[in-house]
């Protein structure tokens, strides 16, 4: 009976958090796809358009990695979650009252605080709770099922469909709303793990205090790396894609939304299908097969000459490479360090890697479309998804099924060390 509400509890925490990370990203991604509407209205440039996406990701690095360092000092997972639900909630309506560009960047940029802690607290809490057989798949499924389909499938067609109507304050505005009604029904449902022990070690207790002993695994080192060239991957995709569609394709609008909505099917569908085939097969292959395949859905768009339908399968297939960040983000540095250090390292992970790639890559991105066209963007994102799929050649397996018995995987990583 005890296992059954185990079981109950861990399915209601996966779904909670993986929608409450769901609305994070329909906000996050608001700027993105409002962005033909912005540019318009406020006479933006490619750059900035770019610095647009770069300043949330350097204030949700800062704060995510900040936030889950907190997290493991103080052994709590639920009030941290729930102060930053709220903020982000209260934070997210200012937006559409931007009358210009820096005002804009401003509201950008206290979004990103706000929702920065939200991804390395709620995984940090879910591996926690998750049996190590299901972890890869559980936190895959909380990091992109939610973020995929509320973030990236019905954002654009909803905030394009509003814009279009009623301008794209109003679509801002609209953003605003889910994140109370989720911070309530995790309020109610999520509950505060039982505090993570000290371990007896001198090497734990230096891991809870600093940063840098954690790059000493090999793990950690290549998953910040894959981190960065695979996130600007996408955040160059989000940032530049909607006006790749309408100025270089020459898309509507609304063909437009529907075009950006394939990648968060994309995304929903391959949230269940890569975390489940690293369970399987390990996380190492899985990683590299789907960051190679990344690289298809620019490169298509760069030859295209088939009508959206034919285009949309293209990226339908790339962007499925996606569904590697829970693994490299969440799953390999969980099964790799100690577990009183896991959202610190989470946090590190998502911060170097929104930092350099969230920050760095849609500003060069931006600038090199201002001087060779939105084509640039596109072949920025290619080489990032090759560069990702051969820095995770070097990986160190942590899958459990994999290493022939169901056993603790953070062990059998630091064995490996």
């Amino acid at each position: 009976m005890r296992q059954s509400n185990n079981d109950t509890y861990q399915r209601q925490l996966i779904w909670t958090l993986s929608m409450t990370f769901g609305v994070v990203f329909f906000d996050r991604n608001a700027a993105n796809f409002l962005s033909p509407f912005i540019a318009r209205d406020l006479g933006l440039s490619f750059t900035q358009v770019g610095l647009l996406s770069a300043g949330l990701s350097l204030t949700w690095a800062l704060s995510g990695t900040l936030g889950g360092a907190i997290s493991d000092r103080t052994g709590r997972r639920k009030l941290p979650l729930l102060i930053a639900i709220c903020a982000f909630s209260i934070c997210s309506a200012l937006s559409g009252l931007a009358a210009s560009f820096a005002a804009l960047l401003a509201t950008r940029l206290l979004m990103g605080i706000s929702e920065g802690p939200i991804l390395p607290v709620s995984q940090a809490l879910l591996a926690e709770e998750s049996a190590e057989e299901n972890r890869g798949h559980n936190m895959g499924v909380m990091q992109n099922t939610g973020s995929a389909f509320l973030g990236s499938f019905l954002a654009p067609l909803v905030l394009v469909a509003i814009a279009q109507r009623l301008g794209w304050r109003a679509a801002f505005f609209l953003a605003a709303a889910p994140g109370l009604v989720m911070a309530a029904i995790v309020w109610r449902i999520v509950r505060e793990p039982r505090r993570v022990q000290s371990h007896d070690s001198r090497d734990s207790l230096i891991l809870r205090r600093h940063y840098l002993p954690l790059l000493r695994y090999r793990n950690m080192v290549l998953c910040t790396l894959i981190s960065i060239v695979i996130v600007t991957w996408v955040v160059v995709g989000w940032a530049f894609l909607p006006q790749y569609y309408t100025q270089v394709l020459g898309f509507d609008e609304r063909t437009m939304s529907w075009m950006m909505a394939v990648l968060g099917l994309s995304a929903t569908s391959f949230a269940f299908i890569v975390p489940r085939l690293s369970d399987r097969f390990g996380r190492k292959p899985v990683v590299v097969a789907f960051c190679l395949i990344g690289a298809l859905g620019p490169f298509v768009l760069l030859n295209a000459q088939a009508p959206p339908a034919l285009l949309a399968v293209g990226i339908f297939i790339g962007w499925s490479a996606s569904g590697t960040m829970p693994l490299f983000m969440g799953t390999i540095p969980a099964e790799t360090v100690v577990q009183g250090s896991v959202a610190t390292a989470l946090g590190l992970v998502m911060g170097v890697g929104e930092v350099l790639g969230g920050v760095v890559g849609p500003t060069l991105a931006g600038m090199a479309a201002d001087r060779w066209g939105l084509t640039a963007p596109l072949w920025i994102e290619v080489g990032c998804a090759i560069a990702g799929g051969l820095i995770a050649l070097g990986l160190i397996e942590t899958a459990p099924a994999r290493s022939g018995t169901v056993v603790s995987a953070q062990s059998a990583a630091r064995a490996r060390q």
